[in-house]
This record gives C-alpha cells, sequence and structure tokens, in this order.
C-alpha cells in the first residue's frame, strides 16, 4: 500500500458526512453552538406536535420524519421519548413559573392568592397536552408517582399561602397542608375539564371561579371572611 493511497484512506475517515436534512445543521458552527441549535429544532418540532396531536401520537419516528433527519439524530440528544417529552413539558412549565413570578401582587395578600390559582388552572387548560403528560400520564402511561415532585410553580403557592398566614387571613397555620389543599382543589378541576371536555359542564369560568372561592372559603379566618362581607378585597 503506498503512502498516498494511505492518506486517502485517512482523509475518507476523518470526514464527517453529514447526510441529514436539519436545517440548523451547519458544518462551520462550532461544536457547542451546532449542538444547541438542533437541540432547540427538536424541541420546536416536538411541543408542536405535542400541542397538536397531543402525547397518544407522539413518535421518535414521526418527529424525526417531520424534522427531516434520522431518528438516531434525535437520539444523540434525548435518550427517548420519556425524557424528550420530559423536557418539553418541563419547558412549558417554566413559562408558567415566569407567569407566576411576573404576576402582579395585589395590595391583598388574599386576592394575589386567588389570582395565581386561576393563572395555574387557565395555564393548564391551554397547554392541554402538556398538562397531560405533566400530571396525568406521563412515562408512557405510568401514573405519576412520589418520584415525580410538584414543579417549581408550586413554590410561588406555598410562598403566597404564607403571605395570608402572616396576615391572619388564613386560619391555619401549616403551610405545606394548605398549599396541598389549594393545589388539589386547581388541580382536580384543570385535570377533570381536560380528561372529559364532552361532560355537561356548567359555564366553565364560573365553575373555576366557584371552586377557588370554596377552597378559599374553607380555610379563611374570621378576619378574612369579615373583609370579604364588606367587600373590600385588594383595598386596605
Amino acid at each position: 500500500m503506498n503512502a498516498v493511497y494511505l492518506i486517502g484512506i485517512l482523509a475518507n475517515m476523518n470526514t464527517v458526512q453529514y447526510n441529514e436534512r436539519c436545517s440548523v445543521m451547519a458544518i462551520s458552527a462550532p461544536r457547542a453552538q451546532h449542538r444547541k441549535a438542533v437541540r432547540g429544532t427538536i424541541l420546536e418540532a416536538a411541543r408542536k406536535t405535542l400541542i397538536d396531536k397531543g402525547p397518544g401520537s407522539f413518535s421518535m419516528r414521526g418527529l424525526a420524519a417531520e424534522i427531516g433527519c434520522s431518528p438516531g439524530t434525535i437520539y444523540l440528544y434525548f435518550k427517548d421519548r420519556e425524557h424528550l417529552l420530559s423536557s418539553v413539558v418541563d419547558e412549558g412549565f417554566d413559562k408558567l413559573l415566569e407567569i407566576l413570578v411576573e404576576l402582579h401582587d395585589s395590595q391583598d395578600p388574599l386576592q394575589s392568592l386567588r389570582n395565581k390559582l386561576r393563572a395555574y388552572i387557565d395555564f393548564g387548560l391551554r397547554f392541554p397536552n402538556h398538562y397531560r403528560v405533566a400530571f396525568i400520564q406521563r412515562r408512557s402511561g405510568r401514573a405519576v408517582t412520589s418520584d415525580d415532585p410538584p414543579h417549581a410553580s408550586f413554590d410561588v403557592l406555598r410562598d403566597s399561602v404564607r403571605a395570608c398566614m402572616d396576615q391572619d387571613l388564613i386560619v391555619s397555620s401549616d403551610v405545606e397542608k394548605v398549599s396541598q389543599i389549594l393545589w388539589t382543589a386547581i388541580h382536580g378541576v384543570t385535570s377533570l375539564l381536560i380528561v372529559f371536555p364532552k361532560f355537561p359542564w356548567t359555564e366553565r369560568a364560573e365553575l373555576i371561579d366557584s371552586t377557588i372561592e370554596m377552597a378559599l372559603d374553607g380555610l379563611a379566618s374570621p378576619a378574612s371572611s369579615r373583609r370579604r362581607k364588606r367587600g373590600i378585597h385588594g383595598r386596605d
């Protein structure tokens, strides 16, 4: 084997063949930037598929065909279907966290808590497939377990509950218990509206508002109840 022939073989071995048709793949881009771009393209396509078709119709092979690359390319960035779906959902709930954190706080902490409870429900109903994957059928249909902790948005709810307790607007002093009671209420109405859309529900907005009010009424202190009766919510 002559030297010229050997050099040719080595050169061919070191040449990266880019046969994928993902538009973001640029040979000249730095490796880290390139990987970030490809991952972003996959996530964006996965997000659209999840919203349009739901988790039941979501597959790695179908997603690859939609993007225009091989399934193997996706597996370079996400170890399996569950990992990809979880990444999409986590990004969505990061947005929920931003909404809750940026939500304008009323002078009345009870009104602020009410607004955040409503924002949580509105988010779940706006992105029902994200909610399904996060809380109802995560991990290929497996029920959610204690290994799946609540999102950081729960911490925002907990902080709002604590603010109400600081002003004696909630009768209990158990922040964790009250936070879980409220989360159970808003998760329940959100999940039921998503899972049973054809049930003859009463007017949706009224149902949601009544669920929130009844949950808060059951936790309200006498001082809070007097404020409600005087109709001075949000005013000192």
